[in-house]
């Protein structure tokens, strides 16, 4: 798959994740990038998060994201055709406090992706509401609530950890609003 001005999101995603895993690199997409999955469009992410789980020198992620036309701009890769960039943010793995994640794997074409799981999406951006009252990611939290199969219980008991009970049933009250409207279409 060659990467042009017109390559998806999810596109650009199953690329990178295809390169890495050949080159024995584990990452997992997390943040926006995973929101705009699971929300089928509705946010739209212009980066990907990847978390590495692999030990990997910079000089050898560089040689890898060089193989499909990708060069470090900063702390970023970026793409002469393609819309999206890339960023590696430091790890561990986690959501809030919580660092006991556990990926799934999302099938693009034949290509395996490690990514956030849809109740993890929904978290990671209720963490950014919750955290840095972004409401964008509030809004992204609902749309992926509305669209995908959640946990809302294992949710609630994450926010209670997290301090945010109250905004949480923001959150809920915001979904089930969603979610009406939705169906008046």
């Amino acid at each position: 798959m060659k990467l042009t001005a017109r390559s998806t999101l999810v596109e650009v995603a199953a690329r990178v994740a295809s390169v890495l895993a050949a080159a024995k690199i584990r990452a997992v997409l997390t943040g926006g990038a995973c929101a705009s999955l699971y929300s089928r469009g509705e946010y739209q992410s212009f980066d990907l998060d990847f978390i590495l789980q692999s030990v990997v020198s910079a000089e050898r992620l560089d040689s890898v994201m060089k193989s499909i036309g990708f060069r470090r701009d900063g702390n970023r890769y970026v793409h002469p055709r393609a819309p999206f960039f890339i960023e590696f943010p430091a790890g561990p793995l986690g959501i809030g406090a919580d660092i006991d994640i556990r990926p799934v794997v999302y099938r693009v074409r034949g290509v395996r992706l490690r990514a956030l799981s849809a109740t993890d999406s929904c978290r990671d951006r209720l963490a950014a509401f919750y955290h840095w009252n972004d409401r964008q990611s509030l809004k992204a939290a609902v749309g992926i609530a509305r669209r995908r199969r959640v946990n809302l219980d294992t949710i609630r008991r994450w926010s209670e950890r997290e301090g945010e009970s109250d905004r949480y049933g923001g959150f809920l009250a915001l979904l089930r609003q969603a979610r009406r409207s939705g169906r008046r279409r």
